[in-house]
């Protein structure tokens, strides 16, 4: 069993993270949203100095990837003009050849030396290969991957993932500390066939059951169908309160798709149910925009969103009952992936995947080396080497 799923997992691995449409108003819309340009702004502040080389950074839109987007726009405003961004196409997987041609575009410049791509989203791979027939010696660190693992491995030189298989038993045990007996699982077919996304589902039903939690199963609109992103987002605020009603307060949610987010956490802090964390884990993902926090003025100051979520928590009495990770996973994976390179860059890695480098960055940025696991990719019995998981502790707001 153990074998069926190393390979099933290595075959069909495709994250919900790259899968998902986010909702906006999470942060201050960008300037620049234009799909595939390369682009260059003017630094804010004072830049640190630039090395001989110039590190690219692809990204999805904001609409698509907004931590990511503004992740990289920090990295332009603390690195200046080291520092050159692209975003692949909202519509990704139907446009790889698009996706391709702007991460080709990024590497046609010879002063870059380094290319950042988060999410690595379907064409990842193939882009990797196109830009290394040209440029071989071309740095490739590549975050919230889409595509087969083993295969990413064998191509980027570093690759990261959030942890979700442990997620499906990190979520209920956390749902059971916060009181829950029901846990409300969120999704739809085209989630559910990525092997991800349903390995956690059956860690979580195992978990569950362990734990004397009812699993309950609750079939979503996908936001890709006919109803779009607005009818997914009616449903949650329509059927959360319908479930509490069923189920009771002590009624845990979760769902697989990032466009949810704000209308289920605002649906749960209205009503005192319960919500171990998001499907992208992030103080910014979903809770500003549901609980009318601004983030103008404050953007990549963790610390100031955390206190302000607490303090929205604490007016309903729900800071015990609502949680997230204490960093946004994919804003890390872009700074990670920035300074890993410039240290790679600048001689001071041993060679292109250096484990113990990107250990203490992480550990860094997310403020402390406990804040941050790092693990091994593990696919049908082999350790992938460079292929790194990253799981985090729950952010408690009753502090």
């Amino acid at each position: 069993m153990k074998k069926f799923l190393s390979i099933l997992l290595a075959l069909m691995l495709v994250l919900s993270l790259a899968a998902c449409s986010r909702d906006g108003g999470e942060a201050p819309p960008a300037e620049d949203t234009t799909e595939g340009t390369t682009e260059g702004t003017e630094t804010t502040g004072e830049a640190e100095p630039a090395g001989d080389y110039k590190i690219g950074i692809i990204t999805g839109t904001v609409s698509q990837g907004e931590e990511e987007f503004h992740a990289a726009q920090n990295m332009i405003a603390k690195h200046g003009d080291m520092v050159v961004t692209a975003t692949y196409p909202d519509n990704f997987s139907s446009e790889t050849e698009t996706t391709i041609a702007n991460v080709v575009g990024l590497a046609s410049d010879p002063d870059v030396k380094a290319i950042v791509f988060v999410q690595a989203v379907p064409g990842a791979a193939a882009a990797v290969d196109k830009v290394r027939e040209t440029r071989p010696d071309m740095l490739f660190f590549l975050g919230v991957v889409a595509e087969d693992p083993a295969t990413i491995a064998s191509k980027a030189d570093v690759a990261m993932l959030a942890d979700e298989l442990s997620m499906g038993y990190a979520i209920p045990q956390k749902a059971k500390d916060m009181g829950a007996t029901t846990l409300i699982h969120y999704s739809f077919a085209r989630h559910l066939s990525y092997a991800s996304i349903a390995e956690r589902r059956n860690r979580m039903i195992e978990k569950c059951e362990e734990l004397g939690i009812e699993f309950v199963d609750v079939t979503a609109p996908d936001p890709t169908g006919d109803a779009g992103t607005s009818g997914a987002q009616q449903f949650i605020l329509e059927d959360v309160p319908r479930q509490v009603e069923k189920y009771g307060k002590d009624t845990a949610f979760f769902s697989t798709n990032c466009s949810m987010q704000e209308p289920l956490i605002r649906s749960i802090w209205e009503l005192g149910a319960i919500f171990p964390q998001q499907c992208c884990p992030s103080p910014y993902h979903g809770y500003p925009a549901a609980l009318n926090i601004s983030v103008e003025g404050h953007e990549g100051d963790i610390q100031y969103m955390l206190d302000q979520i607490a303090v929205k928590l604490k007016e309903k009495g729900q800071e015990a009952r609502m949680s997230t990770w204490p960093v946004p996973i994919n804003m890390l994976m872009v700074e990670a992936g920035v300074d890993y390179s410039m240290a790679y860059l600048d001689g001071k890695t041993n060679g292109t995947n250096d484990e113990a480098v990107l250990t203490d960055i992480c550990g860094k940025i997310a403020g402390g080396a406990d804040m941050v696991k790092l693990s091994h990719f593990v696919t049908e019995g082999t350790e992938l080497d460079n292929f790194y998981l990253i799981l985090c502790d729950f952010y408690d707001f009753s502090k």
